[in-house]
């Protein structure tokens, strides 16, 4: 368990308000007891999007090249308890909830802002922390990925490029299991179909479009011609 918990061994104390309250010491306690529930800790490998999660959900990834803390008006502020936070809601939720990871994600990014107010940090400054150090499609740095990375959420939010680089990554990993490989690549092919699909739907619109072009262009011709001959009609009668 990290030791940057508010009270590890410490018994409660009673709070001057109900329980149920929202409370920002009500809050920190719960992170308390998620974080003490976490199996396992992994700070050894690259992440993209900086924390990630098992397949079984009792790894949390955090990325190696991620700093423990920094510096909030002369404070010194840890960030794994919010990172920590925020991937097990997100898991939990799409495990045992069958969420879709973006609302799943939503969610999650929530009680980690919640918990980030709740010890007097502004998002703003904590987010800008994070941004410095979020590995993307094609970082040199996104090199040593763990074999057991839940894909789901890169799967989910259609993150086809960097599947595709970490397979590449992948397949030059010695000892990674043959299912890893299967997997990543499956995710890709379902991308490839889905692209496919959609730009031969695409194409169809614009077919469609442009037969139904000519039709209008014809039936407002019609119009004015008949217009026209109306206007004629009209003027003999008067001649008459």
């Amino acid at each position: 368990m990290p030791s940057n918990t508010c009270h590890p061994n410490a018994p409660h104390v009673k709070l001057k308000a109900p329980d149920w309250y929202i409370s920002s010491l009500m809050l920190d306690r719960a992170l308390d007891a998620i974080l003490r529930r976490v199996k396992k800790l992994d700070r050894e490998h690259d992440i993209p999007y900086l924390a990630g999660y098992s397949q079984d959900g009792k790894t949390i990834y955090i990325d190696r090249h991620l700093p423990k803390s920094f510096s909030f008006r002369g404070r010194t502020i840890d960030v794994d308890r919010f990172l920590i936070l925020h991937e097990e809601v997100e898991k939990t939720l799409i495990d045992q909830l069958g969420l879709h990871y973006l609302h799943a994600h939503q969610i999650a990014t929530r009680a980690e802002e919640a918990a980030v107010h709740a010890q007097n940090v502004t998002w703003k400054a904590y987010d800008r922390f994070m941004q410095k150090y979020v590995k993307a499609v094609g970082d040199e740095r996104l090199s040593k990925v763990p074999a057991d990375l839940d894909l789901k959420p890169y799967r989910d939010y259609h993150d086809y490029d960097l599947l595709r680089q970490m397979e590449q990554h992948l397949e030059h990993t010695p000892g990674l299991a043959a299912a890893k490989k299967k997997e990543l690549k499956s995710y890709a092919n379902a991308f490839r179909e889905e692209l496919r699909v959609q730009h031969r739907h695409e194409l169809h619109s614009d077919d469609a479009s442009v037969r139904r072009k000519p039709a209008v262009k014809k039936s407002a011709a019609k119009k004015a011609k008949t217009s026209k001959t109306a206007k004629r009609k009209v003027a003999a009668k008067r001649v008459k």
